[in-house]
């Protein structure tokens, strides 16, 4: 048998489901906050229909087994949660607040406490007894409805972060096997994870042997930086390639001597041009760079290749 204080809800539904969806609808197109741009007319009709009628059954089902139907955890609600948990998600990748996507459920009430009142004026006890209970169902709702909105906005959140985090730890093919790696920002344990499999990945394609490892992005270097940086170090000398750290200003030289930062293994290099002179040598490639030849008469001098080639070259 159904219990008393829900049977009544349940008639309403039932016998004037049309009626308040037709309200609830029109209310809604009304409403000034609803952005046609973001969510069509059609989209917004259907979503209600599927709504209403999830809730009817909801009801339905746990008024039969006299559950409680304030209960968000019974599985009659599953149907019901599945489909908020669509719209929400929807709606946050549309763009959507957290405020408007509850209004979604709250913009109901109106219009179903509306009917409970006209119907109900003569038994106050039982009006307040049915809108209660509505008003309890539609909360936990729209509760929920917030909840799976906010998971699925850190999700996107999580997800841009991520990519960003991809993009900002970047492996530059600078010579024939020599890797650089610019390093911009704070490098926790997340962000070494993923410049350390980028790097190796690198190594394996390209069959590098030297990496430059630049931080001359990084604004602060302690001690957990300095582990996470030798880490790496040593991950990419067992893919077979050496490391060069640039980017070592005097505030951090100094900050590593505090913290007795042991780098000897490493070498470590002002300027990333620096580094990058050391790695061409180890490779064989000594550029004749910084040597100037003084011009003589009937000679002028001709700018050439950097790397290579002589700095510059007579032209007679």
């Amino acid at each position: 048998m159904a219990r008393p204080d829900s049977s009544y809800l349940l008639e309403l539904l039932n016998r004037s489901s049309d009626e308040i969806l037709r309200d609830w609808t029109a209310n809604q197109f009304r409403n000034p906050r609803l952005r046609p741009e973001l969510l069509r007319e059609s989209e917004l009709r259907d979503q209600s229909s599927t709504f209403l009628e999830s809730l009817r059954t909801a009801i339905s089902n746990i008024e039969q087994r006299q559950g409680d139907l304030t209960n968000i955890l019974l599985q009659e609600w599953n149907e019901t949660k599945q489909l908020l948990e669509t719209i929400s998600r929807s709606r946050s990748q549309k763009g959507f607040t957290p405020s408007e996507t509850a209004g979604f459920i709250f913009s109901l009430k109106q219009h179903l406490f509306s009917r409970i009142r006209a119907e109900l004026r003569e038994s106050p006890d039982q009006l307040y007894q049915e809108i209660s209970q509505a008003n309890a169902i539609l909360d936990m709702l729209a509760l929920f409805t917030t909840e799976v909105f906010q998971r699925s906005r850190e999700q996107i959140i999580a997800r841009q972060q991520e990519e960003m985090l991809e993009l900002s730890t970047p492996v530059v093919k600078l010579w024939d096997r020599i890797l650089a790696l610019p390093m911009i920002g704070t490098l926790d344990s997340a962000r070494t994870q993923v410049v350390m499999e980028s790097l190796l990945q690198k190594i394996v394609e390209t069959g590098s042997e030297v990496a430059i490892i630049d931080i001359t992005g990084v604004p602060t270097v302690d001690t957990l930086v300095a582990q996470h940086l030798l880490k790496t170090v040593a991950a990419a000398r067992l893919m077979g390639a050496d490391c060069i750290i640039s980017g070592i200003r005097p505030q951090i030289a100094q900050t590593m001597v505090h913290l007795a930062v042991d780098l000897s293994n490493v070498t470590t290099k002002a300027t990333l041009a620096d580094a990058f002179l050391i790695a061409l040598e180890r490779l064989g490639h000594v550029p004749e760079v910084g040597r100037r030849e003084e011009p003589t008469p009937g000679k002028k001098l001709e700018t050439a290749s950097l790397f290579g080639t002589p700095a510059a070259r007579k032209i007679a």
